[in-house]
Protein backbone atom coordinates (compact mmCIF):
# COMPACT_ATOMS: atom_id res chain seq x y z
CA UNK A 1 0.00 0.00 0.00
CA UNK A 2 1.27 3.55 -1.00
CA UNK A 3 1.84 6.06 1.72
CA UNK A 4 -1.10 8.35 0.44
CA UNK A 5 -3.58 6.06 0.97
CA UNK A 6 -1.92 4.79 4.64
CA UNK A 7 -2.15 8.65 5.64
CA UNK A 8 -5.83 8.75 4.36
CA UNK A 9 -7.14 5.47 6.20
CA UNK A 10 -4.96 6.73 9.56
CA UNK A 11 -6.65 9.82 8.90
CA UNK A 12 -10.57 8.72 8.44
CA UNK A 13 -10.20 6.19 11.58
CA UNK A 14 -8.84 9.03 13.75
CA UNK A 15 -11.53 11.42 12.95
CA UNK A 16 -13.97 8.89 13.96
CA UNK A 17 -12.68 7.76 16.66
CA UNK A 18 -12.72 11.86 17.63
CA UNK A 19 -16.23 12.30 16.58
CA UNK A 20 -17.25 9.41 18.82
CA UNK A 21 -15.83 11.10 21.66
CA UNK A 22 -16.95 14.56 21.33
CA UNK A 23 -20.60 13.01 20.86
CA UNK A 24 -20.31 11.50 23.97
CA UNK A 25 -19.80 13.36 27.01
CA UNK A 26 -18.22 10.88 29.29
CA UNK A 27 -19.51 13.17 32.59
CA UNK A 28 -23.12 12.90 31.48
CA UNK A 29 -25.55 10.77 33.36
CA UNK A 30 -27.40 8.44 31.22
CA UNK A 31 -31.16 8.76 30.65
CA UNK A 32 -32.81 6.87 33.03
CA UNK A 33 -35.15 4.12 32.10
CA UNK A 34 -38.41 4.36 31.90
CA UNK A 35 -40.44 3.21 35.38
CA UNK A 36 -41.68 -0.54 34.16
CA UNK A 37 -45.64 -0.78 33.36
CA UNK A 38 -46.33 -2.82 36.98
CA UNK A 39 -45.09 0.12 39.54
CA UNK A 40 -46.91 3.13 37.59
CA UNK A 41 -50.25 1.42 36.70
CA UNK A 42 -52.59 1.42 40.14
CA UNK A 43 -53.58 -1.56 39.81
CA UNK A 44 -50.23 -3.67 40.50
CA UNK A 45 -50.27 -2.59 43.72
CA UNK A 46 -54.21 -3.90 44.61
CA UNK A 47 -52.92 -6.55 46.57
CA UNK A 48 -49.82 -5.20 48.31
CA UNK A 49 -51.76 -5.02 51.88
CA UNK A 50 -51.51 -9.26 51.63
CA UNK A 51 -47.21 -9.06 51.11
CA UNK A 52 -45.80 -9.52 54.15
CA UNK A 53 -45.13 -12.86 56.27
CA UNK A 54 -47.13 -14.11 58.43
CA UNK A 55 -48.47 -16.60 61.12
CA UNK A 56 -51.99 -18.02 60.39
CA UNK A 57 -54.26 -18.72 62.86
CA UNK A 58 -58.59 -19.95 62.32
CA UNK A 59 -60.72 -16.85 62.40
CA UNK A 60 -62.54 -17.88 65.31
CA UNK A 61 -62.84 -17.79 69.36
CA UNK A 62 -60.07 -20.66 69.24
CA UNK A 63 -57.65 -19.37 67.04
CA UNK A 64 -55.83 -22.40 66.02
CA UNK A 65 -52.08 -21.82 64.49
CA UNK A 66 -52.15 -23.39 61.12
CA UNK A 67 -49.38 -22.64 59.17
CA UNK A 68 -46.91 -19.89 58.05
CA UNK A 69 -47.25 -17.77 54.77
CA UNK A 70 -44.66 -15.64 52.82
CA UNK A 71 -45.75 -13.18 50.33
CA UNK A 72 -42.88 -11.43 48.34
CA UNK A 73 -43.20 -9.28 45.59
CA UNK A 74 -41.00 -9.80 41.94
CA UNK A 75 -40.22 -9.13 38.80
CA UNK A 76 -40.74 -5.01 39.16
CA UNK A 77 -43.65 -5.49 40.94
CA UNK A 78 -45.55 -7.62 38.09
CA UNK A 79 -45.69 -10.88 40.19
CA UNK A 80 -46.68 -12.02 43.78
CA UNK A 81 -45.63 -15.18 44.70
CA UNK A 82 -47.22 -17.30 47.97
CA UNK A 83 -45.43 -19.88 50.22
CA UNK A 84 -47.66 -21.53 52.43
CA UNK A 85 -46.70 -24.04 55.03
CA UNK A 86 -48.86 -25.90 57.32
CA UNK A 87 -48.60 -26.38 61.46
CA UNK A 88 -48.82 -30.66 59.57
CA UNK A 89 -46.29 -29.53 56.83
CA UNK A 90 -48.16 -29.32 53.55
CA UNK A 91 -47.04 -26.66 51.50
CA UNK A 92 -48.97 -24.84 48.53
CA UNK A 93 -47.30 -21.95 46.37
CA UNK A 94 -49.48 -19.48 44.21
CA UNK A 95 -48.65 -16.86 41.63
CA UNK A 96 -50.77 -13.97 41.71
CA UNK A 97 -50.85 -10.98 39.22
CA UNK A 98 -52.50 -8.31 37.68
CA UNK A 99 -53.33 -8.17 33.62
CA UNK A 100 -53.75 -4.87 32.64
CA UNK A 101 -55.11 -6.16 29.08
CA UNK A 102 -57.95 -8.41 31.17
CA UNK A 103 -58.39 -5.69 33.60
CA UNK A 104 -58.05 -8.46 36.65
CA UNK A 105 -56.27 -9.99 39.06
CA UNK A 106 -55.66 -14.00 38.72
CA UNK A 107 -54.47 -16.62 41.07
CA UNK A 108 -52.95 -19.68 40.37
CA UNK A 109 -52.34 -21.77 43.28
CA UNK A 110 -50.79 -25.52 43.57
CA UNK A 111 -50.67 -27.77 46.48
CA UNK A 112 -50.42 -31.76 46.56
CA UNK A 113 -53.33 -33.03 44.89
CA UNK A 114 -55.28 -30.27 44.07
CA UNK A 115 -54.93 -26.96 42.26
CA UNK A 116 -56.89 -23.49 42.57
CA UNK A 117 -57.46 -20.97 39.22
CA UNK A 118 -59.57 -17.54 40.00
CA UNK A 119 -59.56 -14.56 38.95
CA UNK A 120 -61.24 -11.34 40.15
CA UNK A 121 -60.50 -7.85 42.16
CA UNK A 122 -61.39 -5.54 44.75
CA UNK A 123 -64.53 -5.19 45.65
CA UNK A 124 -66.12 -1.80 46.45
CA UNK A 125 -64.95 -2.76 50.48
CA UNK A 126 -61.43 -2.83 49.49
CA UNK A 127 -61.35 -6.53 49.87
CA UNK A 128 -59.48 -8.79 47.33
CA UNK A 129 -62.29 -11.33 45.87
CA UNK A 130 -61.52 -13.97 43.31
CA UNK A 131 -63.36 -16.47 41.58
CA UNK A 132 -63.04 -19.56 39.46
CA UNK A 133 -62.31 -23.51 40.46
CA UNK A 134 -60.77 -25.98 42.39
CA UNK A 135 -59.49 -29.29 40.90
CA UNK A 136 -59.22 -32.24 42.80
CA UNK A 137 -56.54 -34.94 40.98
CA UNK A 138 -57.20 -37.53 42.75
CA UNK A 139 -61.21 -37.85 42.35
CA UNK A 140 -60.59 -35.90 39.13
CA UNK A 141 -63.64 -33.34 40.56
CA UNK A 142 -63.99 -29.90 39.70
CA UNK A 143 -65.73 -27.74 41.97
CA UNK A 144 -66.84 -24.21 41.89
CA UNK A 145 -64.53 -21.95 44.34
CA UNK A 146 -63.81 -18.62 45.76
CA UNK A 147 -61.95 -15.68 48.14
CA UNK A 148 -61.93 -13.13 49.66
CA UNK A 149 -58.57 -11.29 51.56
CA UNK A 150 -59.93 -8.44 53.84
CA UNK A 151 -57.21 -5.69 55.26
CA UNK A 152 -58.07 -5.33 58.76
CA UNK A 153 -57.48 -1.86 60.21
CA UNK A 154 -54.99 -3.56 63.01
CA UNK A 155 -52.75 -4.99 59.59
CA UNK A 156 -54.29 -8.69 59.87
CA UNK A 157 -55.45 -9.95 56.61
CA UNK A 158 -58.79 -12.23 56.80
CA UNK A 159 -58.82 -15.01 54.04
CA UNK A 160 -61.64 -16.97 53.19
CA UNK A 161 -62.51 -19.32 51.04
CA UNK A 162 -65.53 -21.34 50.13
CA UNK A 163 -66.41 -24.64 47.92
CA UNK A 164 -69.56 -25.23 46.34
CA UNK A 165 -71.52 -28.71 46.48
CA UNK A 166 -71.68 -30.46 43.62
CA UNK A 167 -74.48 -31.85 44.68
CA UNK A 168 -76.99 -29.74 46.69
CA UNK A 169 -75.05 -26.54 44.81
CA UNK A 170 -74.60 -24.78 48.37
CA UNK A 171 -71.69 -22.58 48.95
CA UNK A 172 -69.76 -24.03 52.07
CA UNK A 173 -66.78 -23.11 54.18
CA UNK A 174 -62.97 -24.57 52.81
CA UNK A 175 -61.14 -22.22 55.22
CA UNK A 176 -61.02 -19.21 57.08
CA UNK A 177 -58.41 -17.77 58.08
CA UNK A 178 -56.56 -14.93 60.22
CA UNK A 179 -53.19 -13.55 59.23
CA UNK A 180 -51.46 -11.90 61.73
CA UNK A 181 -47.70 -9.96 60.95
CA UNK A 182 -44.72 -11.70 61.79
Amino acid sequence: MNWPIKIALISITSLAYATTGLAQDPAAEPPAPPEPICKTEQHFGDFDFWVGEWNVYSNDEKRDFQGTNSITKHHGNCLIMENWTSVQGGTGRSMNYYDPVENQWRQLWVAGGYSIDYTGGLDESGSMVLNGKINYYKTGKSHAFRGRWTPNEDGSVRQFFEQKSLETSEWAVWFDGLYVRR
